[in-house]
């Protein structure tokens, strides 16, 4: 059933004859594996589907899952499904939610028991109604055996039993992990239930340790202001994207936006105001980026601001940046946006680095400033390698001053 060598010959309560995998050595095998496996998951999402498969090895399941208590909603949000899949069930569901009134020991259970002294503890139930919960001198505050809702799912579903484990991270009910066996398996018992404590406490440790990465990754990757993307993430997504073209040719075109006006709402309204024209701009580029699948829109600093498309066709980048200029005319702060475009699309030549697509937008951009072009400048399209914009980028002595620091591996 497991692949291992050590197994413990079972008789269950309804006479059938299984083996429970590994005992006490291979159990402990389990844990160190899913902490392990838990610590190089990368996102929550991908740390949750560790957790449910290795959970569902460890006690022998055919099929687990781990739900998510989103107490506004006052439902169960099932986040991830392995295993045998039955009918309405998918390893990563959109919208599979049950209201936690169907299922209240996840709730009612486990207040009710930490406000006796207890810990939380995993029981079983079965498609018969009988349930495994904790020990007879720690029964108060368990949950009813056959929990009404969860025996209807076991029978809809054709399983035989089903252990459930509440999962509780920052002191606070978070969630369940829930691992069941199929009618004609060996029924959970409470040893079963203790191991399944045991896997969803490992499970909650890695949970935090994940969220912590993700909110240390978030934060050094976004801007704090609009929650854009940051210079850092264009830097290693360019350097991606440009990998790709010299491979395969995949066309990538960066929009470098400066928000025109922004100096005078900070010296005659304040720096509040300023900041507030600055969101407002973040979310238009934010909608107008969505338009290109994939497209990474970030603030670079100060007023400046850029989208990263990588695959669009050049002339899709620059319908959309015309569609942010025609929009940023109207927000009722500012003076609208200046926007350079460059893209590997059209005609600028060799672009060897990030460094190089950046001068040819960034020169795009300025040309656009200086004459208050109400659509994007695009290198390229003023005469191939004679453009304006290329000889600007290309002619240190005739660029404006540096505005930005590239780093130095360009």
């Amino acid at each position: 059933m497991h692949g291992r060598e050590e197994c413990e010959a079972v008789v269950m309560d309804n006479g059938v004859i299984g083996r429970r995998p590994g005992g006490v050595d291979g159990r402990l095998r389990d844990v160190v594996r899913l902490a392990q496996e838990m610590a190089a998951a990368h996102t929550p999402q991908e740390a949750v589907g560790v957790a449910a498969e290795a959970a569902r090895r460890a006690l022998d399941g055919g099929f687990a899952a781990i739900s998510m208590w989103e107490r506004e909603r006052g439902r169960l949000r099932v986040l991830v499904n392995v295993g045998e899949l039955m009918a309405g069930e998918e390893p990563l569901p959109e919208d599979e939610s049950y209201p936690v009134h169907d299922f209240p020991e996840i709730a009612e259970f486990l207040h009710d028991h930490w406000a006796a002294g207890g810990e939380p503890h995993a029981w079983v139930e079965t498609a018969e109604g009988v349930g495994a919960g904790p020990a007879p001198h720690d029964r108060q505050g368990a949950p009813p055996s056959g929990s009404w809702g969860r025996v209807a799912a076991l029978r809809r579903r054709g399983r035989g039993s089903c252990v459930v484990a509440p999962i509780v991270l920052h002191g606070r009910a978070w969630g369940e992990l829930y691992v069941a066996r199929a009618v004609g398996r060996p029924v959970f018992d409470r040893d079963d239930a203790d191991f399944a404590t045991v896997l969803a406490s490992v499970t909650a440790a890695g949970l935090a340790q994940t969220e912590r990465l993700e909110e240390a990754r978030r934060l050094a990757f976004t801007d704090p202001l609009t929650g854009l993307g940051n210079r850092r993430a264009v830097d290693i997504r360019l350097d991606e994207a440009l990998e790709a073209y010299h491979a395969d040719g995949t066309v990538v075109s960066l929009v470098v936006c400066d928000l025109n006006g922004l100096k005078r709402v900070n010296d005659t309204l304040g720096h509040a105001v300023g900041d507030r024209l600055l969101e407002r701009f973040g979310s238009l580029l934010s909608i107008c980026g969505a338009m290109l699948p994939g497209a990474l829109v970030a603030r670079l600093g100060g007023d400046e601001f850029c989208l990263l498309g990588v695959g669009p066709p050049a002339d899709e980048v620059v319908r959309v940046a015309d569609e942010l200029c025609r929009r940023a005319a109207e927000l009722e702060m500012g003076e609208g946006v200046a926007c350079g475009i460059a893209s590997t699309g059209d005609p600028i030549g060799p672009v060897p680095s990030a460094r190089r697509l950046f001068r040819l937008a960034d020169a795009a951009q300025y040309r656009a400033k200086a004459a208050r072009s109400p659509k994007p400048v695009v290198a390229g399209r003023e005469g191939g390698p004679e453009d304006p914009v290329i000889r600007l980028a290309d002619t240190s002595s005739a660029r404006p001053p540096e505005r930005r620091r590239f780093r130095g591996r360009r």
